[in-house]
């Protein structure tokens, strides 16, 4: 796809993309067929686009599911996530080079004129270094290379640079970041005020992520070379020969979060997903775009070493970067997602295939791709913020192959866009993808990366405005032309070489790609790499019955899986080193001694089991039940807005019901429903919606099954809650016997709870499904062989008895109001959680001297809930 025209090679190497093929194949996918596709890719992205314009512009980005914008510091915060939002219109400028790749010629240049004359860069306000540069400068330098080509061929000839002088404007406010000893950026930095003093109010951080640091080559170097100051590129650079200077020697990895003062690792886990994905992005298309051979050999260095040590086709999995034969983790993120199309341009498509089949998949049993996910595929961060990185991957891989197969799995992305994420004011972001449920979000990326690549990917040569094999994709699909490594910036200071006097594999340095002629002798020789994977992934749900020796890769026995009396469990946590005592009280307690395991390799299994145990006792809770679904399926939302809302412990089970409860909702009088209802006559045969507080929600739950409700949704009278900043709740009952309570209950937080008055107040009927999670249009009932929760229940015979996670009990009840007598709810899930043990259920762990200790287990484990975290602070 590139081909790099750089004097400044000796020699003048070529970097040829995979070439086409003539490879024939059965499965065709006409011509119209792809047309029709391609117009319903630019439909799809007309929705997104058109709705921000009308309901969000100049606010930084769509809130779907109530149709306006979200303005930082208006809307309750999300933490991290709002460290995007710069008050600067950042979907709009997001979606520039977008606007221009999909022929929207005067939609573009209108956009340009909005960006040019209403979007202010010297804003009080703090901003991620990291987020602005990819997609603010970044799209600035997209739409400003898409003006450029415009205007070349007789368009905008009014543009006079305006874009990119507003680029260099913001270059300088993002440069203050750089002034550390290391020259790794700080994360943040005030727009106006810079890093220093008591008005920037940041400069006080000691970490930022290895990608953070190492993903502004790209967009520096592109400053750089349009405007002839080489500042921008010197700082990028140095920063990226830091990291590369801190590579850990024996495993050349890198870990994930590095101490930007003193260079030491804070977190030592190394992967190809959050945290670090980008910064080996850049390595290699800062090679393409810049051509200096030490990117493409520092690469290549890093890339064998991800080969030997965290790929493990199809996964690829966390390791140490001291000890890289020892997993950091059993769940991948969906981050990892744009690793395949690093491959297809590396030219490793044989383990490209493979890793993005299991994310296709995993993609189709649950619709899309989770957060993360465990290594047999089961669901571990139920969100999906519409990630563009399974379609990018997509996309190089149909580029390469030319296998139209890959047209199908693009088919399948835009479904499942349509069928789940559509909602009348965009596309909204999936709050779990088990239940369908989702979350008011819609990421500028959405708009940046999707539709680029889905485009595409169905899109044939006459389709397109300009040759897309001049310019080469950032991280954010931004479109920066080749015709830069001929830019003089002579100035600029050359990489560091410090890898004189190393050893270095010169096979290692491959400077052109394959020909796929050689790859692919055979048509179906792709398809015979992934039916192995479809198998693999078929057979992890249900999740298999193993009987691997411990010490042979994952540990054979995973901790959801255990039961006290099963003879064979015994046995193999006798030979990973792991005793079990039944304790007086009924519970049973497992102590691991690291010098009783049959092999060092089964005591580490010992040890991650005895992780698993901890973070299953530490996350569930007494009858947890996972969150339900209230979809309005009434005109004009016909299913397509699904809110989040919390179960109850007494009433209907939804889990047990094929089609869940459905009705049109009328409010309850009183509101509350603390007494019997003056409009039982309106309420029979409806879902009553009641008020929370003043009594609890078993008796507002009888007062409306005796008017003859079919269901109940309570909405939170706490003004301002949240789903999407608070931990969803379950109803507990009063005290007494909740059995004569049959119909269902829900709690709705405040926010929910108003998209559901509002659409009642404007429409005279609205029907919602009541469920465990969202139904497709025209469609009842679970689908068979659901393999979309991690933790299902357990049937054991009665011989055996499992160790039900289930039964864990919460230490606390938080009643309503904090006043004993109201309502009772409990935290469904959610990091704060805190559970105790009773008699008969979670096993206790413990440790002795020779193994790791509790508190080390429980910060292990620790570890990986900071990991996830970082996803969403560092990477979104």
């Amino acid at each position: 796809m590139w081909m790099l025209h750089s004097a400044t090679m000796l020699p003048a190497f070529l970097l040829l993309f995979l070439m086409r093929t003539s490879i024939s194949l059965s499965e065709t996918m006409s011509r119209d067929e792809k047309n029709k596709l391609r117009n319903q890719v630019v439909e799809m992205f007309d929705h997104a686009y058109q709705n921000y314009m009308d309901h969000a512009y100049p606010a930084d980005e769509l809130m779907p599911l109530t149709c306006r914008g979200r303005v930082r510091g208006l809307e309750p915060s999300r933490g991290d996530i709002d460290d995007a939002l710069g008050k600067f219109s950042l979907t709009l400028i997001d979606t520039l080079d977008t606007l221009a790749l999909l022929n929207k010629t005067v939609e573009f240049e209108e956009a340009v004129r909005r960006v040019v004359a209403d979007v202010r860069l010297d804003n009080d306000i703090v901003v991620s270094v990291f987020e602005t540069n990819i997609r603010v400068l970044g799209g600035l330098l997209g739409g400003h290379s898409m003006a450029v080509m415009l205007k070349e061929s007789g368009q905008m000839v009014w543009y006079q640079d305006e874009l990119l002088h507003m680029a260099k404007d913001l270059g300088l406010r993002l440069l203050p970041a750089f002034n550390t000893s290391s020259g790794l950026p700080y994360p943040r930095v005030n727009l106006r005020y810079g890093v220093r003093g008591p008005e920037t109010r940041t400069g006080t951080e000691t970490d930022t992520c290895t990608a953070c640091a190492g993903t502004i080559i790209l967009e520096f170097a592109a400053l750089s070379r349009f405007t002839g100051d080489p500042t921008f590129e010197a700082h990028a650079r140095r920063a990226l020969d830091f990291l590369w200077e801190k590579r850990q020697r024996n495993s050349n990895l890198v870990g994930t979060t590095i101490n930007i003062h003193s260079g030491e690792w804070v977190r030592r886990d190394s992967g190809v997903g959050a945290g670090i994905d980008s910064y080996y992005e850049y390595l290699m298309k800062a090679y393409i775009l810049l051509g200096d051979d030490q990117y493409l050999q520092r690469f290549n260095t890093h890339y064998a070493s991800i080969m030997k040590y965290i790929s493990q086709p199809p996964l690829l999995l966390d390791v140490h970067i001291h000890k890289p034969l020892l997993p950091a983790r059993t769940w991948m993120d969906s981050l990892l997602a744009f690793f395949p199309g690093l491959q297809v341009l590396k030219g490793d498509i044989r383990p490209a295939i493979e890793t993005h089949e299991m994310l296709y998949q995993v993609t189709k049993k649950h619709n899309f791709l989770p957060e993360a996910f465990t290594t047999d595929f089961r669901v571990h961060w139920a969100q999906h913020p519409l990630r563009p990185e399974f379609a990018e991957s997509t996309y190089f891989l149909y580029k390469a192959t030319k296998d139209p197969y890959y047209l199908e799995v693009g088919r399948t992305i835009l479904e499942n866009l349509n069928r789940y994420a559509r909602v009348p004011c965009g596309f909204a972001a999936m709050k779990d993808v088990r239940t369908g449920s989702h979350e008011d979000r819609m990421d500028s990326f959405f708009l940046a990366e999707m539709f680029k690549y889905l485009f595409l990917l169905f899109a044939e040569e006459e389709d397109l405005p300009f040759n897309v094999e001049d310019y080469i994709f950032t991280t954010e699909a931004h479109l920066l032309p080749l015709s830069l490594s001929t830019a003089s910036n002579s100035q600029a200071p050359p990489l560091v070489n410090n890898t004189a006097g190393e050893e270095l594999d010169d096979s290692n340095f491959e400077w052109t790609c394959p020909n796929t002629r050689l790859l692919f002798p055979d048509p179906a020789f792709p398809r015979n790499l992934r039916d192995p994977v479809r198998s693999a992934l078929d057979k992890s749900c249900p999740h298999p019955t193993t009987h691997r020796e411990p010490g042979m890769g994952r540990p054979p026995l995973r901790a959801q899986d255990f039961m006290v009396n099963n003879p064979e469990h015994l046995e193999l946590l006798r030979r990973m080193g792991v005793s079990l005592i039944h304790l007086k009280d009924g519970r049973v307690q497992l102590i691991q001694h690291a010098t009783q395991a049959v092999s060092a390799v089964a005591a580490e299994d010992g040890m991650r089991f005895m992780q698993e145990m901890m973070e299953l006792s530490s996350q569930q809770q007494k009858e947890q039940l996972p969150p339900r679904a209230v979809q309005i399926v009434s005109h004009p939302f016909f299913g397509r807005v699904v809110l989040t809302a919390g179960p109850a412990q007494f009433g209907m089970d939804l889990s047990k019901s094929s089609s869940g409860v459905r009705g049109f909702v009328t409010v309850a009088e009183p509101y509350n429903g603390c007494s019997e209802l003056s409009n039982g006559e309106i309420v029979a045969g409806r879902i009553a919606l009641l008020q929370r507080g003043q009594c609890m929600f078993a008796e507002k739950a009888r007062h409306i099954q005796k008017a003859g409700a079919i269901g109940g949704i309570v909405i939170d009278d706490n003004e301002g809650s949240s789903s999407d900043t608070a931990p969803l709740f379950q109803m507990a009952g009063d005290g007494r016997n909740t059995d004569d309570v049959t119909l269902p209950l829900l709690f709705l937080f405040h926010k929910e709870g108003n998209i559901l008055l509002e659409a009642l107040k404007e429409n005279r009927e609205v029907e919602v499904l009541l469920s465990d999670k969202a139904r497709d249009r025209g469609t009842d009932g679970a689908e068979e062989g659901d393999c979309s929760t991690e933790e299902k229940d357990n049937t054991s015979p009665a011989s055996s008895e499992p160790v039900d996670q289930s039964q864990v009990t919460t230490q606390e009840q938080t009643t309503d109001d904090s006043v004993v007598g109201q309502e009772s709810v409990q935290p469904v899930g959610g990091l704060g959680s805190y559970a105790s043990v009773d008699e008969g259920e979670e096993p206790a762990v413990d440790g002795d001297s020779s193994s790791q200790s509790v508190d080390s287990l429980m910060a292990d484990w620790q570890e990986d809930l900071e990991a996830f975290k970082q996803m969403e602070k560092d990477e979104l």
